[in-house]
Protein backbone atom coordinates (compact mmCIF):
# COMPACT_ATOMS: atom_id res chain seq x y z
CA UNK A 1 0.00 0.00 0.00
CA UNK A 2 1.41 3.37 -0.98
CA UNK A 3 1.96 5.77 1.88
CA UNK A 4 0.42 9.21 1.37
CA UNK A 5 3.00 11.70 2.56
CA UNK A 6 3.15 15.49 2.46
CA UNK A 7 6.34 15.80 4.52
CA UNK A 8 9.22 16.46 2.15
CA UNK A 9 12.09 17.45 4.47
CA UNK A 10 13.44 16.86 7.97
CA UNK A 11 16.08 18.58 10.11
CA UNK A 12 18.93 16.36 11.32
CA UNK A 13 20.74 16.72 14.65
CA UNK A 14 23.58 18.68 13.06
CA UNK A 15 21.09 21.23 11.67
CA UNK A 16 21.14 20.02 8.07
CA UNK A 17 17.88 19.88 6.16
CA UNK A 18 17.62 16.66 4.15
CA UNK A 19 14.88 14.90 2.14
CA UNK A 20 12.38 12.90 4.15
CA UNK A 21 12.38 9.18 3.28
CA UNK A 22 9.49 7.03 4.49
CA UNK A 23 11.49 3.89 3.79
CA UNK A 24 13.88 4.83 6.59
CA UNK A 25 10.99 4.64 9.06
CA UNK A 26 10.01 1.23 7.65
CA UNK A 27 13.62 0.02 8.03
CA UNK A 28 13.96 1.39 11.57
CA UNK A 29 10.76 -0.30 12.72
CA UNK A 30 11.62 -3.54 10.96
CA UNK A 31 15.12 -3.57 12.48
CA UNK A 32 13.63 -3.15 15.96
CA UNK A 33 11.11 -5.94 15.25
CA UNK A 34 13.90 -8.28 14.19
CA UNK A 35 15.57 -7.73 17.57
CA UNK A 36 12.54 -9.31 19.27
CA UNK A 37 11.93 -12.05 16.72
CA UNK A 38 9.52 -10.30 14.34
CA UNK A 39 9.79 -10.74 10.57
CA UNK A 40 6.67 -8.99 9.27
CA UNK A 41 7.82 -6.23 6.92
CA UNK A 42 4.25 -5.46 5.89
CA UNK A 43 3.44 -4.66 9.51
CA UNK A 44 6.47 -2.36 9.58
CA UNK A 45 5.06 -0.56 6.52
CA UNK A 46 1.70 -0.21 8.28
CA UNK A 47 3.39 1.29 11.35
CA UNK A 48 5.29 3.69 9.06
CA UNK A 49 2.03 4.71 7.36
CA UNK A 50 0.52 5.62 10.75
CA UNK A 51 3.66 7.57 11.65
CA UNK A 52 3.45 9.54 8.42
CA UNK A 53 -0.24 10.23 9.01
CA UNK A 54 0.58 11.75 12.39
CA UNK A 55 3.43 13.77 10.89
CA UNK A 56 1.04 15.17 8.29
CA UNK A 57 -1.38 16.01 11.07
CA UNK A 58 1.18 17.63 13.40
CA UNK A 59 3.42 19.47 10.94
CA UNK A 60 2.23 21.77 8.19
CA UNK A 61 4.44 23.99 6.01
CA UNK A 62 6.60 25.88 6.65
CA UNK A 63 7.35 23.82 9.78
CA UNK A 64 9.89 21.05 9.20
CA UNK A 65 10.04 18.22 11.79
CA UNK A 66 13.23 17.37 13.64
CA UNK A 67 14.57 13.83 13.41
CA UNK A 68 14.12 13.50 17.19
CA UNK A 69 10.45 14.48 16.86
CA UNK A 70 9.92 11.80 14.22
CA UNK A 71 11.54 9.19 16.44
CA UNK A 72 9.28 10.20 19.33
CA UNK A 73 6.24 9.65 17.09
CA UNK A 74 7.54 6.22 16.04
CA UNK A 75 7.73 5.21 19.71
CA UNK A 76 4.21 6.56 20.31
CA UNK A 77 2.71 4.62 17.39
CA UNK A 78 4.47 1.38 18.35
CA UNK A 79 3.20 1.54 21.93
CA UNK A 80 -0.36 2.59 21.00
CA UNK A 81 -0.61 -0.25 18.48
CA UNK A 82 0.32 -2.96 20.95
CA UNK A 83 3.92 -3.39 19.83
CA UNK A 84 5.47 -2.81 23.24
CA UNK A 85 8.40 -5.22 22.76
CA UNK A 86 9.32 -3.65 19.44
CA UNK A 87 8.98 -0.19 21.01
CA UNK A 88 11.39 -1.22 23.78
CA UNK A 89 13.92 -2.51 21.21
CA UNK A 90 13.60 0.74 19.28
CA UNK A 91 14.07 2.84 22.43
CA UNK A 92 17.17 0.83 23.38
CA UNK A 93 18.57 1.29 19.88
CA UNK A 94 18.00 5.07 20.10
CA UNK A 95 19.83 5.15 23.42
CA UNK A 96 22.70 3.12 21.98
CA UNK A 97 23.04 5.57 19.07
CA UNK A 98 22.95 8.50 21.50
CA UNK A 99 25.78 7.00 23.56
CA UNK A 100 27.79 6.26 20.42
CA UNK A 101 27.46 9.89 19.29
CA UNK A 102 28.63 11.03 22.72
CA UNK A 103 31.58 8.63 22.63
CA UNK A 104 32.63 9.84 19.17
CA UNK A 105 32.33 13.43 20.33
CA UNK A 106 34.64 12.77 23.27
CA UNK A 107 37.16 11.00 21.03
CA UNK A 108 37.20 13.74 18.42
CA UNK A 109 40.67 15.22 18.25
CA UNK A 110 42.22 12.47 20.37
CA UNK A 111 42.37 9.38 18.21
CA UNK A 112 40.45 8.35 15.14
CA UNK A 113 39.93 5.42 12.84
CA UNK A 114 39.90 7.70 9.81
CA UNK A 115 43.14 8.74 8.07
CA UNK A 116 42.01 12.31 7.43
CA UNK A 117 45.31 13.48 5.99
CA UNK A 118 45.29 10.76 3.36
CA UNK A 119 41.60 11.33 2.62
CA UNK A 120 42.34 14.98 1.84
CA UNK A 121 45.44 14.15 -0.19
CA UNK A 122 43.49 11.60 -2.23
CA UNK A 123 40.66 14.03 -2.92
CA UNK A 124 43.10 16.72 -4.05
CA UNK A 125 44.89 14.21 -6.32
CA UNK A 126 41.58 13.14 -7.84
CA UNK A 127 40.53 16.73 -8.48
CA UNK A 128 43.89 17.50 -10.07
CA UNK A 129 43.49 14.44 -12.33
CA UNK A 130 39.81 15.04 -13.19
CA UNK A 131 38.48 11.81 -11.64
CA UNK A 132 36.70 12.95 -8.48
CA UNK A 133 33.22 12.13 -9.83
CA UNK A 134 31.78 9.27 -11.86
CA UNK A 135 30.94 11.79 -14.57
CA UNK A 136 34.53 12.98 -14.87
CA UNK A 137 35.78 9.40 -14.80
CA UNK A 138 33.48 8.61 -17.72
CA UNK A 139 34.71 11.73 -19.48
CA UNK A 140 38.31 10.51 -19.28
CA UNK A 141 37.21 7.30 -20.99
CA UNK A 142 35.26 9.09 -23.70
CA UNK A 143 38.01 11.61 -24.46
CA UNK A 144 40.66 8.87 -24.71
CA UNK A 145 42.81 9.84 -21.70
CA UNK A 146 41.87 6.82 -19.56
CA UNK A 147 45.19 4.99 -20.19
CA UNK A 148 46.99 8.07 -18.82
CA UNK A 149 44.90 7.84 -15.63
CA UNK A 150 45.90 4.19 -15.22
CA UNK A 151 49.57 5.08 -15.55
CA UNK A 152 49.35 8.08 -13.22
CA UNK A 153 47.44 6.20 -10.52
CA UNK A 154 49.80 3.22 -10.55
CA UNK A 155 52.77 5.57 -10.30
CA UNK A 156 51.26 7.15 -7.18
CA UNK A 157 50.66 3.75 -5.56
CA UNK A 158 54.22 2.62 -6.32
CA UNK A 159 55.70 5.87 -5.00
CA UNK A 160 53.87 5.42 -1.72
CA UNK A 161 55.21 1.87 -1.43
CA UNK A 162 58.73 3.25 -1.78
CA UNK A 163 57.99 5.71 1.04
CA UNK A 164 56.70 2.85 3.21
CA UNK A 165 59.87 0.83 2.62
CA UNK A 166 62.08 3.81 3.42
CA UNK A 167 60.14 4.39 6.64
CA UNK A 168 60.63 0.75 7.66
CA UNK A 169 64.36 1.01 6.90
CA UNK A 170 64.75 3.70 9.54
CA UNK A 171 63.87 1.21 12.31
CA UNK A 172 65.32 -1.98 10.86
CA UNK A 173 67.93 -2.65 13.58
CA UNK A 174 65.48 -4.20 16.07
CA UNK A 175 62.83 -5.21 13.56
CA UNK A 176 61.72 -8.86 13.39
CA UNK A 177 58.16 -8.62 12.09
CA UNK A 178 56.44 -6.44 9.47
CA UNK A 179 52.65 -6.66 9.36
CA UNK A 180 50.59 -5.66 6.33
CA UNK A 181 47.00 -5.49 7.58
CA UNK A 182 43.74 -4.15 6.27
CA UNK A 183 40.14 -5.13 5.52
CA UNK A 184 39.13 -7.68 2.93
CA UNK A 185 40.17 -6.98 -0.68
CA UNK A 186 42.08 -3.81 0.16
CA UNK A 187 45.10 -5.06 -1.81
CA UNK A 188 47.24 -6.65 0.89
CA UNK A 189 48.75 -9.40 -1.27
CA UNK A 190 50.04 -7.08 -4.01
CA UNK A 191 51.19 -4.58 -1.40
CA UNK A 192 53.08 -7.27 0.51
CA UNK A 193 54.81 -8.54 -2.63
CA UNK A 194 55.81 -5.08 -3.84
CA UNK A 195 56.81 -3.90 -0.37
CA UNK A 196 59.07 -6.95 -0.06
CA UNK A 197 60.77 -6.07 -3.34
CA UNK A 198 61.33 -2.48 -2.23
CA UNK A 199 62.70 -3.61 1.13
CA UNK A 200 65.09 -6.00 -0.61
CA UNK A 201 66.45 -3.08 -2.64
CA UNK A 202 67.20 -1.35 0.66
CA UNK A 203 69.03 -4.41 1.98
CA UNK A 204 66.22 -5.76 4.17
CA UNK A 205 65.69 -9.47 3.52
CA UNK A 206 62.07 -10.53 4.14
CA UNK A 207 60.45 -13.89 4.77
CA UNK A 208 56.75 -13.92 3.71
CA UNK A 209 54.50 -15.95 6.04
CA UNK A 210 50.99 -16.70 4.80
CA UNK A 211 48.53 -16.92 7.68
CA UNK A 212 45.76 -18.27 5.41
CA UNK A 213 47.15 -21.73 6.14
CA UNK A 214 46.37 -21.34 9.84
CA UNK A 215 42.58 -21.40 9.47
CA UNK A 216 40.70 -24.00 11.48
CA UNK A 217 38.62 -26.48 9.45
CA UNK A 218 35.52 -24.84 8.02
CA UNK A 219 33.19 -27.25 9.82
CA UNK A 220 34.43 -25.89 13.14
CA UNK A 221 32.78 -22.52 12.44
CA UNK A 222 29.07 -21.92 13.12
CA UNK A 223 26.69 -22.15 10.15
CA UNK A 224 23.79 -19.69 9.83
CA UNK A 225 20.25 -20.25 8.55
CA UNK A 226 21.43 -19.66 4.98
CA UNK A 227 24.09 -22.38 5.17
CA UNK A 228 26.91 -19.81 5.35
CA UNK A 229 29.93 -19.95 7.67
CA UNK A 230 31.38 -17.01 9.58
CA UNK A 231 35.12 -17.47 9.06
CA UNK A 232 35.94 -13.74 9.16
CA UNK A 233 36.67 -13.46 12.90
CA UNK A 234 40.24 -13.60 14.26
CA UNK A 235 39.28 -16.75 16.18
CA UNK A 236 38.81 -18.52 12.84
CA UNK A 237 42.63 -18.69 12.83
CA UNK A 238 44.74 -20.85 15.13
CA UNK A 239 46.19 -17.92 17.08
CA UNK A 240 48.08 -20.13 19.52
CA UNK A 241 49.87 -21.95 16.70
CA UNK A 242 50.65 -18.69 14.89
CA UNK A 243 52.30 -17.28 18.00
CA UNK A 244 54.20 -20.51 18.61
CA UNK A 245 55.57 -20.49 15.06
CA UNK A 246 56.45 -16.79 15.13
CA UNK A 247 58.37 -17.22 18.37
CA UNK A 248 60.23 -20.29 17.12
CA UNK A 249 61.11 -18.75 13.76
CA UNK A 250 62.46 -15.59 15.34
CA UNK A 251 64.48 -17.77 17.76
CA UNK A 252 66.08 -19.57 14.81
CA UNK A 253 64.09 -22.80 15.05
CA UNK A 254 62.48 -24.75 12.22
CA UNK A 255 58.71 -25.17 11.96
CA UNK A 256 56.32 -26.96 9.65
CA UNK A 257 53.72 -24.59 8.22
CA UNK A 258 50.25 -26.14 7.92
CA UNK A 259 48.56 -26.39 4.51
CA UNK A 260 44.98 -25.22 4.13
CA UNK A 261 42.86 -26.49 1.25
CA UNK A 262 40.15 -23.89 0.58
CA UNK A 263 38.47 -26.24 -1.86
CA UNK A 264 37.48 -28.65 0.92
CA UNK A 265 37.77 -26.26 3.86
CA UNK A 266 40.32 -28.33 5.78
CA UNK A 267 43.79 -27.83 7.24
CA UNK A 268 46.49 -30.43 6.86
CA UNK A 269 49.75 -30.78 8.79
CA UNK A 270 51.91 -31.51 5.75
CA UNK A 271 52.95 -28.01 4.72
CA UNK A 272 56.37 -26.59 4.02
CA UNK A 273 59.16 -26.96 6.59
CA UNK A 274 60.79 -23.55 7.02
CA UNK A 275 63.25 -21.50 9.04
CA UNK A 276 64.53 -17.96 8.68
CA UNK A 277 68.02 -16.55 8.49
CA UNK A 278 69.35 -14.45 11.39
CA UNK A 279 69.07 -11.25 9.33
CA UNK A 280 65.61 -11.96 7.87
CA UNK A 281 62.43 -10.13 8.86
CA UNK A 282 59.10 -11.98 8.81
CA UNK A 283 56.53 -10.31 6.56
CA UNK A 284 52.88 -11.03 7.38
CA UNK A 285 49.97 -10.35 5.02
CA UNK A 286 46.85 -10.82 7.10
CA UNK A 287 43.40 -9.39 7.73
CA UNK A 288 43.86 -9.41 11.47
CA UNK A 289 47.43 -8.24 11.89
CA UNK A 290 46.23 -5.41 14.14
CA UNK A 291 44.45 -7.86 16.46
CA UNK A 292 46.88 -7.83 19.38
CA UNK A 293 46.65 -11.54 20.34
CA UNK A 294 47.56 -12.54 16.76
CA UNK A 295 51.23 -11.57 17.21
CA UNK A 296 51.49 -11.37 21.00
CA UNK A 297 54.65 -13.50 21.09
CA UNK A 298 56.58 -10.73 19.32
CA UNK A 299 57.36 -7.61 21.40
CA UNK A 300 55.78 -4.40 20.08
CA UNK A 301 59.14 -2.68 19.63
CA UNK A 302 60.11 -5.40 17.14
CA UNK A 303 57.03 -4.93 14.93
CA UNK A 304 56.23 -2.48 12.15
CA UNK A 305 52.57 -2.20 11.13
CA UNK A 306 51.43 -1.13 7.66
CA UNK A 307 47.71 -0.57 7.09
CA UNK A 308 46.07 -0.51 3.66
CA UNK A 309 42.54 0.65 2.84
CA UNK A 310 40.63 1.63 -0.31
CA UNK A 311 40.40 5.34 0.48
CA UNK A 312 38.18 6.12 -2.49
CA UNK A 313 37.36 9.82 -2.92
CA UNK A 314 34.74 9.66 -5.64
CA UNK A 315 31.21 11.06 -5.83
CA UNK A 316 28.37 9.53 -7.82
CA UNK A 317 26.04 11.45 -10.12
CA UNK A 318 23.91 12.75 -7.23
CA UNK A 319 26.89 13.94 -5.18
CA UNK A 320 27.12 11.02 -2.75
CA UNK A 321 30.52 9.63 -1.75
CA UNK A 322 31.21 6.11 -2.96
CA UNK A 323 31.65 3.79 0.02
CA UNK A 324 35.10 2.34 0.47
CA UNK A 325 33.60 -1.00 1.47
CA UNK A 326 31.57 -1.17 -1.76
CA UNK A 327 34.77 -1.01 -3.82
CA UNK A 328 36.21 -3.85 -1.78
CA UNK A 329 33.00 -5.87 -2.12
CA UNK A 330 33.17 -5.55 -5.91
CA UNK A 331 36.81 -6.62 -5.89
CA UNK A 332 36.07 -9.63 -3.73
CA UNK A 333 33.16 -10.67 -5.96
CA UNK A 334 35.48 -10.69 -8.98
CA UNK A 335 38.27 -12.52 -7.16
CA UNK A 336 36.00 -15.09 -5.50
CA UNK A 337 34.42 -16.02 -8.81
CA UNK A 338 37.65 -16.20 -10.80
CA UNK A 339 39.98 -17.72 -8.23
CA UNK A 340 37.80 -19.57 -5.72
CA UNK A 341 34.82 -20.70 -7.82
CA UNK A 342 32.59 -18.74 -5.43
CA UNK A 343 29.33 -17.41 -6.85
CA UNK A 344 28.95 -13.57 -6.71
CA UNK A 345 25.61 -14.01 -4.95
CA UNK A 346 27.33 -15.93 -2.15
CA UNK A 347 29.97 -13.22 -1.80
CA UNK A 348 27.35 -10.49 -1.35
CA UNK A 349 25.31 -12.68 0.97
CA UNK A 350 28.40 -13.33 3.11
CA UNK A 351 29.53 -9.70 3.20
CA UNK A 352 27.74 -8.83 6.46
CA UNK A 353 30.15 -11.19 8.23
CA UNK A 354 33.08 -9.41 6.60
CA UNK A 355 31.83 -5.97 7.63
CA UNK A 356 30.99 -7.02 11.18
CA UNK A 357 34.47 -8.41 11.74
CA UNK A 358 36.42 -5.55 10.17
CA UNK A 359 34.39 -2.93 12.05
CA UNK A 360 35.24 -4.71 15.30
CA UNK A 361 38.69 -6.18 14.79
CA UNK A 362 40.44 -4.20 12.03
CA UNK A 363 39.33 -0.65 11.28
CA UNK A 364 39.21 0.68 14.89
CA UNK A 365 42.95 0.04 15.31
CA UNK A 366 44.21 2.12 12.41
CA UNK A 367 45.52 4.74 14.84
CA UNK A 368 47.98 2.13 16.17
CA UNK A 369 49.80 1.60 12.86
CA UNK A 370 53.11 3.00 11.65
CA UNK A 371 52.21 3.67 8.01
CA UNK A 372 48.95 3.99 6.06
CA UNK A 373 48.69 3.11 2.36
CA UNK A 374 45.83 3.84 -0.01
CA UNK A 375 44.91 0.78 -2.06
CA UNK A 376 42.15 2.55 -3.99
CA UNK A 377 42.55 2.88 -7.76
CA UNK A 378 40.57 5.69 -9.42
CA UNK A 379 40.41 3.69 -12.65
CA UNK A 380 39.14 0.35 -11.34
CA UNK A 381 35.34 0.75 -11.56
CA UNK A 382 35.18 0.61 -15.39
CA UNK A 383 37.03 -2.73 -15.24
CA UNK A 384 35.02 -4.09 -12.32
CA UNK A 385 31.88 -3.32 -14.30
CA UNK A 386 33.20 -5.45 -17.17
CA UNK A 387 33.59 -8.45 -14.87
CA UNK A 388 30.49 -8.08 -12.71
CA UNK A 389 27.69 -5.93 -14.03
CA UNK A 390 25.77 -8.68 -15.82
CA UNK A 391 25.36 -10.58 -12.52
CA UNK A 392 23.89 -7.75 -10.48
CA UNK A 393 20.32 -7.35 -11.82
CA UNK A 394 19.60 -10.99 -10.94
CA UNK A 395 20.94 -10.47 -7.40
CA UNK A 396 18.76 -7.41 -6.90
CA UNK A 397 15.66 -9.17 -8.26
CA UNK A 398 16.25 -12.33 -6.20
CA UNK A 399 16.50 -10.52 -2.88
CA UNK A 400 14.08 -7.65 -3.45
CA UNK A 401 11.19 -9.21 -1.54
CA UNK A 402 13.22 -11.46 0.76
CA UNK A 403 13.02 -9.86 4.21
CA UNK A 404 15.61 -12.30 5.56
CA UNK A 405 18.21 -11.00 3.08
CA UNK A 406 17.45 -7.31 3.38
CA UNK A 407 21.08 -6.44 4.08
CA UNK A 408 22.28 -8.29 0.99
CA UNK A 409 19.57 -6.68 -1.14
CA UNK A 410 20.54 -3.17 -0.07
CA UNK A 411 24.20 -3.82 -0.88
CA UNK A 412 23.41 -5.45 -4.23
CA UNK A 413 21.13 -2.60 -5.24
CA UNK A 414 23.70 0.01 -4.23
CA UNK A 415 26.58 -1.50 -6.20
CA UNK A 416 24.27 -2.13 -9.15
CA UNK A 417 23.28 1.54 -9.14
CA UNK A 418 26.93 2.55 -8.88
CA UNK A 419 28.08 0.47 -11.83
CA UNK A 420 25.03 1.59 -13.83
CA UNK A 421 26.49 5.08 -14.09
CA UNK A 422 30.04 3.96 -14.94
CA UNK A 423 31.30 3.58 -18.51
CA UNK A 424 32.68 0.08 -19.03
CA UNK A 425 36.29 -0.26 -20.20
CA UNK A 426 37.33 -3.54 -21.78
CA UNK A 427 40.99 -3.12 -22.78
CA UNK A 428 43.04 -4.75 -20.01
CA UNK A 429 46.21 -4.71 -22.08
CA UNK A 430 47.03 -1.25 -20.70
CA UNK A 431 47.16 -2.63 -17.15
CA UNK A 432 50.70 -3.40 -15.98
CA UNK A 433 51.21 -7.10 -15.13
CA UNK A 434 52.19 -6.19 -11.57
CA UNK A 435 49.43 -3.65 -10.86
CA UNK A 436 47.20 -4.01 -7.82
CA UNK A 437 43.97 -4.50 -9.80
CA UNK A 438 45.33 -7.72 -11.31
CA UNK A 439 45.22 -9.24 -7.83
CA UNK A 440 41.46 -9.40 -8.40
CA UNK A 441 40.85 -9.60 -12.15
CA UNK A 442 43.80 -11.95 -12.77
CA UNK A 443 46.99 -11.80 -14.79
CA UNK A 444 49.40 -10.67 -12.07
CA UNK A 445 53.03 -11.68 -12.44
CA UNK A 446 53.56 -11.25 -8.71
CA UNK A 447 53.62 -14.18 -6.33
CA UNK A 448 50.34 -13.64 -4.51
CA UNK A 449 48.74 -15.63 -1.70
Amino acid sequence: MAIDNRISKIIKRDGRTVPFETEKIVSAVYRAALEVGGHDRELSKEIARKVVNLLNEYYTPPHIPLVEEIQDIIEKVLIENGNARTAKAYILYRDYRRRERHRRSERHGKDTSLPYKMILETLIWNIDHSCETTGKLNQRINEGSFPDLVREADQLYDQNLVLAAESIATVQDDLRLIIVAGPSSSGKSTTTAKLSANLNKLGIDTFPLNLDHYFFDLEMHPKDEHGDYDFEQPVALDIALINEHLEKLISGETVQIPRYDFGVGKRFNDGEIVSIKPNQVILLDTLHGLHEPMTRSVPDNRKYKVYIETITQLRNNVGQWIRWADIRLLRRMVRDKAQRAYDPMKTVGHWHYVRRSELKHIIPFIHNVDFVLNGSLPYELPYLKKHLFHYLPELVATWKDDSARRDAYVRAERINNLLSEIEQYDDESILPPDCLLREFIGGSILKLH
